[in-house]
């Protein structure tokens, strides 16, 4: 991805949601809730505070992460529909835990 954010800006490729449900059912793309997990694509250089330093971003590229279901800008970069959003919007990062694994994308 030819790609860089600016500032507080994160690019992430959001999660694939479940095509059935916890019953069985099958259900539609137009019924499907959008998921509020996903990976961190590219991160960008971080915030300046008053005294003009360059503060770095907690995220970093490759995290699992969790944001707000109404938080971020839909794009599409290279075909790939991508969101992009404020470090702000981002509630957590999942943990790697050993022996765990955890498939975002």
């Amino acid at each position: 991805m030819k790609f860089r954010p600016l500032h507080d800006r994160v690019v992430v490729r959001r999660a694939e949601g479940d095509l059935m449900s916890k019953g069985g059912i099958m259900i539609p793309d137009t019924a499907k809730e959008k998921p509020q997990e996903g990976e961190v694509i590219a991160v960008g250089p971080g915030l300046r505070d008053e005294s003009g330093k360059l503060v770095p971003l907690d995220v970093k590229t490759g995290d699992a992460i969790l944001f707000g279901k109404w938080s971020g800008t839909e794009i599409r970069i290279d075909g790939e529909d991508l969101l992009i959003m404020k470090e702000a919007d981002i509630m957590g990062i999942f943990e790697k835990t050993e022996g765990a694994t955890r498939k975002v994308a």
